[in-house]
């Protein structure tokens, strides 16, 4: 087993000359700037922050933290929820300044950075007419959106963003760069595709980029509670028999006090048509109108990249978060009655739920071609509670464990790694192998540790996906330096 060996003020000024970028540490002014993620409940001190000021600063600070055995995290835009882009006592490499995106509109095409965030990526594509279908908040990052699997407005009709991954380069822990396509270790790119950081730090994305109208035809049906049961048993006959073009997300919440809507919480039905016609976008609407009509409604063309910002304001940086989600098949009065209930307790601002029609490009994918975990579910629910005052944890977070458990029985078992939270992990920095570099604690601390790791990834991707992720993480990170995520180990602690 390694030890933890704390590096020397020596060392980490050889760290600072090796590297262009910037080294933060402890005493240094922006430090507590440079530590923190999207949600403020993750309050970790690391030895160092390493600020990448080009890919070449990668390969030097995964050294490093391999030489001392510390524990690594790695962040893009850090706006994971579990908050696996900073750690205690251990070294940050924080990519955000590596954020060039370069689009090749002839091959419809684009190579993305690793700290590249979705509005950095939709604001480049959009003047040539295209976009890569990713998330629904502009500011997170698109490396750990990627490689979680990615759903948002497009969904429907141009699948998962790891559906639209063709090629990515990563530094391994041996500092080695490999670069996975098709034809290039295809196994590697495989397990990319929704196999979460465990391989190495992807430092640079290829993605299929498609012709997207502008502006394009999308809008939100608002609803107030009297109208809820109707309006969501209407939008499930809806979804039923939906083109692909037709994405849509349920939403409700409380709504921010900068939409100036109120105080009671609204329920919303959000949606984007992907084809040129705006007005079969129209005529694609209209039943769900004339079943459910709507208190109010905002609906027409919108610019993609407002669009794709309208959420933003649910989303503000520093807030304490805690998510729960699953999968679902079933959408009647059963599971309406459910939703109905918890939607009206929930009437503080910040916590929400949304709910994502799936299928459409997501389902004729076959289940094995990638290593997202599951493609056949028609909904997907994502409970997520964040707010300011710490005084809130306790009653917050019981109402979102209360809300999943009463989804629990009506849940096809997915679950998403990107809507993970830090309670699923079992606590990040644990998340190593005992005889893993910086395990914390003693053997028997590390061995739990892996043993609740190698249980949710089970839970997570099945036994055969598993094994295949666990040989390509035993290929290129054995000693399972990359763990500060949604961790597949490298082996089966029961053996």
């Amino acid at each position: 087993m390694h030890h933890q060996a704390t590096p020397s003020p020596a060392d980490i000024e050889e760290l600072g000359r090796l590297i262009d970028g910037d080294v933060v540490v402890p005493g240094d002014d922006d430090f507590d700037e440079a530590r923190s993620v999207w949600n403020g409940m993750i309050d970790r001190r690391p030895l160092v922050v390493a600020r990448a000021a080009d890919i070449g600063d990668v390969a030097p600070v995964i050294e490093f933290a391999r030489r001392h055995s510390l524990p690594l995290a790695v962040r893009g835009g850090g706006h994971n929820v579990a908050g696996n882009g900073t750690v205690e006592a251990g070294v940050v490499l924080d990519l955000r300044d590596c954020n060039r995106v370069e689009v090749d509109p002839v091959a419809r095409t684009a190579t993305v950075e690793a700290g590249a965030t979705l509005a950095e990526l939709d604001a480049a594509t959009t003047p040539h007419g295209l976009a890569v279908p990713v998330g629904v908040v502009s500011g997170t990052g698109v490396a750990g959106l990627t490689l979680g699997g990615g759903f948002g407005w497009l969904t429907r009709k141009h699948g998962l963003t790891v559906d639209n991954l063709r090629a990515a380069d990563l530094v391994t822990a041996a500092g080695e760069t490999v670069h996975a396509d098709a034809s290039e270790n295809p196994e590697l790119l495989w397990g990319l595709r929704g196999g979460g950081g465990n391989f190495g730090v992807v430092t640079s994305f290829t993605f299929d980029a498609h012709p997207l109208p502008q502006p394009v035809f999308a809008g939100n049906l608002i609803y107030r509670q009297p109208n809820w049961a109707s309006a969501l048993a209407a939008y499930e006959r809806w979804t039923r028999d939906l083109p692909e073009e037709m994405t849509s997300m349920l939403t409700v919440l409380t709504p921010p006090e900068e939409l100036e809507m109120g105080a009671e919480p609204l329920l919303v039905c959000g949606f984007a048509w992907a084809g040129e016609d705006h007005g079969a976008g129209r005529r694609c609407a209209e039943p769900l109108l004339a079943a459910a009509p709507p208190d109010e409604q905002l609906v027409g063309p919108s610019p993609w990249t407002e669009w794709q910002a309208a959420m933003d304001a649910a989303f503000p940086r520093g807030r304490r978060a805690y998510w729960k989600n699953t999968s679902f098949d079933r959408f009647d009065d059963e599971v309406i009655d459910v939703l109905v209930r918890r939607a009206a307790e929930q009437t503080w601002r910040g916590t929400a739920f949304d709910i994502h029609h799936m299928g459409g490009a997501v389902g004729r994918v076959p289940a094995d071609a990638t290593a997202f975990p599951d493609r056949g579910s028609r909904f997907w629910i994502n409970i997520y509670g964040f707010w300011q005052d710490a005084a809130d944890d306790e009653r917050n977070i019981a109402f979102v464990r209360g809300f999943a458990a009463d989804m629990e029985r009506h849940s096809t078992g997915g679950q998403y790694v990107n809507f993970l939270g830090t309670e699923d992990l079992g606590g990040p920095e644990a998340a190593g192998p005992g005889a893993g570099p910086g395990a914390r604690g003693g053997d028997d601390d590390g061995a739990a540790a892996e043993r609740a790791a190698w249980d949710l990834a089970l839970a997570v991707y099945g036994p055969d996906k598993l094994a295949r992720l666990s040989e390509l993480k035993r290929r290129y990170d054995p000693e399972n330096l990359f763990r500060l995520n949604h961790n597949v180990p490298p082996r089966d602690p029961s053996g």
